[in-house]
């Protein structure tokens, strides 16, 4: 089969400092029309700069210095930048990883779809506007017709990524360059986009060169997998022998760090050390220094290329003489980290540390001359929940449900329009700027875009101690007692940052290690409570590991308590005491995590864990999961369905649930869900 994309010995550096960085060194791949080819690995180790340069779109200190890039036998890196116009967004679509900083704030999204569709497609007037109409729907943009009239700022993170899409699906690409796709999405949304994915491909043969940390969407999607590593590929094979028999040591660790629920109470594991500098020259092995299977011979000598069966290759020095059996099996808990204690000591039992009850936040909707209040957008409608100290709640639910939003109006960073939100049993509603900011270091936020919620111009310990010094704290003296007395460079080793990253701004960080920033900074004033939005999504499993660890190390220690908003089900099983489930602005059932995750009740519920793709699946051969496929598109929150909010796409829908909300249904003391295919309790209204 004559390939599409052929990359061979592609050198790419980075002149950032006194000495250069490889950031590619030696990278050769081959992908085929209608393939997808999936590159794995940790962040800082070049995948990202690999499909920058596929598209000659690296940042003005980058320099290929050695290689080719051939896209249907056409050699792209001797193209003039007026011919690369025409191949970009055209021939070749790309995904970025950060969607915020990738779409224009001054532009609607209509028109940023429609400049694609004028520079590389022949449609003008009604036929093209029903284009982007038709693009925004396949990637399920409630209300395409008003959406596409906004600005990205009015998006969540879910809806920018997904605007992205549209944008890069516009052309109908040859190949579709996808850097983290599914990162800011939930799992419905995921799998449609997946689908919508692989639907394309089988219409238009398209290839995708697929950049990802999550291995469910790896074994999901891909047909071939390369890891790559400090600038190498280190191992290639096909999807089923990657994930019955991955060979080198750092994909066997790859695995051993995802969380799951048989490891619940014990740490994950976690790659030791950092990816090495890759400014510096290097002798032997580049996983050398953080393998557990090393020798002297690691260090001194560069492994080969070793076929060790059928199109499954790996650059090891265990290869050919070792069998791959050799190494431990990658689903047990970690044995490098001690049990940890579920509970934490010494917590107060008797009322929890916060209680939500029928919270509302309404946004208007101004329309006319005069601006007069058309209607409302009802963000969250009626929320109520409750965490007790040391424990974790985790939201969940589709990107624009309310669950941001929710959590900024329970950190009173957006005003309630009613309803009740007690900390510690003190009220927060209510209170002026003065009274919220005393009250502040018992509660702080990771926010979903590291990126936006920190300042360029200022180094790392600048933007760590302002937070401290705004709330009235002394840096030198943050902690009660000296056990935890602050220090900025144990803060960063802890987040998995090297001491000296504080003189560094945050433009000099990859997506991931930004995120660790974001979360430093929260606990630099050792909150009781953190509301956590998508605190491990731009994290590669290796580095979410290490956040996951430490956040259950954190818990147990001081009896820290997390909301935890997120979209990853994996990362729920493992860090949640309960779950609430959000759909358009209600929670729909609640409970503990194997409650909800093991006997879900509501049809939403249901659908949501069909949709999660799944690892573990790919060790047993013949397994197949069935997703429960949700008809229509997640209405808009300006115009709530009458009756249940999620009958227009459920499957069981009854007369009943159009005409009347739900009351609870119980199912056990913490169990609970709003259906009408169960028994209920009179409403409390």
């Amino acid at each position: 089969m004559t390939a599409l994309l052929e990359i061979n010995n592609l050198n790419v550096l980075l002149h950032t400092g006194r000495q250069p960085i490889h950031a590619v060194d030696g990278l050769s791949l081959v992908i085929h029309p209608g393939e997808t080819f999936a590159l794995l690995g940790e962040s800082g180790s070049g995948k990202s700069i690999t499909a920058l340069s596929v598209m000659r779109l690296l940042p003005d200190t980058g320099e290929i210095v050695h290689g080719s890039i051939r896209l249907n036998g056409d050699e792209l890196l001797t193209l003039p930048e007026s011919t690369m116009r025409h191949i970009r967004g055209n021939r070749i679509g790309m995904i970025f990883q950060e969607p915020m900083l990738s779409l224009n704030p001054v532009m609607t999204t209509g028109a940023q779809i429609e400049e694609v569709l004028l520079q590389h497609s022949g449609l003008r007037g009604t036929a093209l506007q029903t284009r982007i109409l038709e693009l925004l729907r396949q990637v399920g943009i409630p209300d395409p017709a008003q959406r596409m009239a906004e600005y990205p700022f009015q998006f969540s993170g879910g809806m920018k990524q997904r605007v992205m899409i549209a944008m890069a699906l516009a052309g109908k690409p040859e190949l579709l360059i996808a850097d983290e796709p599914t990162t800011a999405l939930d799992v419905t949304i995921q799998a449609q986009v997946l689908d919508l994915m692989r639907e394309l491909q089988q219409q238009e043969n398209m290839a995708v060169l697929l950049i990802t940390h999550d291995l469910g969407v790896v074994a999901e999607m891909a047909h071939r997998v390369a890891v790559m590593y400090a600038g190498q590929i280190i191992e290639t094979a096909d999807r089923e022998s990657f994930f019955q028999s991955a060979a080198h040591p750092y994909s066997h660790k790859l695995f051993a760090a995802l969380p799951a629920r048989n490891k619940r109470n014990h740490g994950l594991t976690v790659i030791s050390g950092n990816v090495p500098v890759l400014s510096k020259k290097f002798t032997g092995c580049r996983f050398a220094d953080r393998c557990d299977r090393a020798w002297e011979k690691c260090h001194q000598i560069t492994p080969p290329w070793v076929e060790i069966a059928p199109q499954h290759h790996v650059r090891c020095h265990l290869y050919p003489d070792h069998p791959a059996d050799a190494l431990p099996r990658t689903n047990r808990p970690s044995q490098d980290h001690p049990a940890i204690n579920p509970s934490a000591s010494g917590l107060n039992k008797t009322a929890p540390l916060l209680r939500v009850e029928q919270l509302k936040i309404h946004f208007p909707i101004y329309k006319g001359l005069l601006k007069r209040v058309a209607g409302y957008i009802k963000a969250v409608d009626g929320v109520s929940l409750q965490i007790d100290s040391g424990k974790t709640l985790a939201l969940v639910g589709e990107s624009g449900c309310g669950k941001t939003t929710a959590g900024k109006g329970i950190m009173q960073l957006i005003r309630a329009t009613s309803g009740s939100v007690r900390l510690q049993n003190e009220e927060l509603c209510g209170l002026n700027r003065k009274q919220l900011l005393q009250k502040r270091t018992a509660f702080q936020i990771i926010f979903q875009d590291p990126y936006s919620s920190l300042n360029p111009r200022m180094r790392i310990i600048d933007i760590i101690e302002e937070g401290m010094k705004a709330l009235g704290r002394n840096p030198a003296q943050i902690a009660p007692d000296e056990k935890h007395r602050f220090d900025i460079d144990i803060l960063l080793m802890q987040v998995g940052l090297p001491a000296e990253a504080k003189w560094r701004y945050p433009h000099e960080f990859s997506g991931g290690q930004r995120q660790r920033i974001a979360i430093a900074r929260a606990l630099a004033v050792n909150p009781q409570l953190l509301i956590c939005d998508e605190p491990t999504s731009a994290l590669d499993v290796s580095v979410q590991a290490q956040i996951l660890n430490l956040l259950k190390t954190l818990q147990q220690e001081r009896g820290l308590a997390y909301l935890l908003i997120t979209h990853n089900i994996a990362v729920v099983d493992y860090l949640a005491d309960e779950v609430a489930v959000m759909y358009l602005g209600k929670i729909v059932e609640s409970g503990r995590t194997e409650e909800v995750l093991d006997t879900p009740k509501h049809p939403y519920t249901q659908a949501l864990l069909s949709a999660v793709p799944g690892a573990e699946s790919m060790h047993e051969p013949g397994t197949q999961r069935e997703i429960i496929r949700l008809q229509g598109e997640p209405p808009s929150p300006a115009n709530v369905p009458q009756g249940c909010h999620f009958h227009p796409r459920c499957p069981h829908v009854m007369p009943i649930c159009r005409e009347i909300y739900p009351a609870a249904s119980r199912f056990s003391a913490s169990h609970t869900t709003y259906c009408h295919l169960y028994s209920q309790e009179p409403q409390d209204l």
